[in-house]
């Protein structure tokens, strides 16, 4: 793929900008400075290189994939998944995370596509009645993708939407026997 040089100078630009905050973080001591991922673009006429024929690419990527500690026994709030064979998980959760999140870090078969950008169905869960009266109405976006959800219920819901608290300590989700699956022969996305 080649990018248009107006393209190249506005990534240059946005390394740059990237470049001089992360040095004006240095200076100022903040302890928690944002990780940047390089990618490589092949380039034309005159922005190529002699030694190389690749341009570095950067962009700051989000402090949100870092790996946390499960909760212990007694501490955060129980989740209980019913899996597609009818088998009961109990699992815990911290607070401010998502079923959907809760399911990975438990190596559940739960597979959310889309990564919780609304843009599938396929972490769809079946909450107990209880619990799903506790939510807030969902969203167009979440109605939207819902309507597209194997064994859609009343009580269904996006796993990578419904946030633990408090009130939902206890919840009950039930697994969908099938999910409409995005990717080609079942494959399905590693989680980072």
């Amino acid at each position: 793929m080649f990018f248009t040089a107006p393209a190249l100078a506005s990534a240059r630009q946005a390394l740059t900008r990237t470049s001089t905050l992360a040095h004006a973080g240095r200076r100022l001591q903040i302890s928690r400075t944002p990780t940047t991922t390089s990618f490589s673009a092949p380039t034309t006429g005159l922005f190529r290189s002699q030694r190389n024929s690749l341009a570095p690419f950067s962009t700051t990527s989000a402090l949100l994939h870092s790996k946390r500690k499960r909760p212990g026994p007694n501490e955060g709030f129980e989740v209980n998944f019913i899996t597609q064979d009818g088998e009961k998980v109990t699992v815990r959760a911290h607070e401010g995370e998502s079923l959907l999140d809760v399911a990975w870090a438990n190596d559940l078969d739960l597979e959310g596509a889309c990564e919780a950008s609304l843009a599938c169905s396929t972490c769809h869960l079946i909450l107990d009645e209880a619990s799903f009266d506790k939510l807030e109405e969902p969203c167009d976006e979440e109605n939207d993708m819902l309507d597209l959800a194997f064994g859609l219920t009343d009580t269904s819901r996006l796993g990578c939407q419904v946030i633990m608290n408090k009130d939902l300590d206890g919840v009950t989700a039930r697994m969908p026997s099938a999910t409409r699956n995005m990717y080609v022969d079942g494959a399905k996305p590693k989680h980072h």
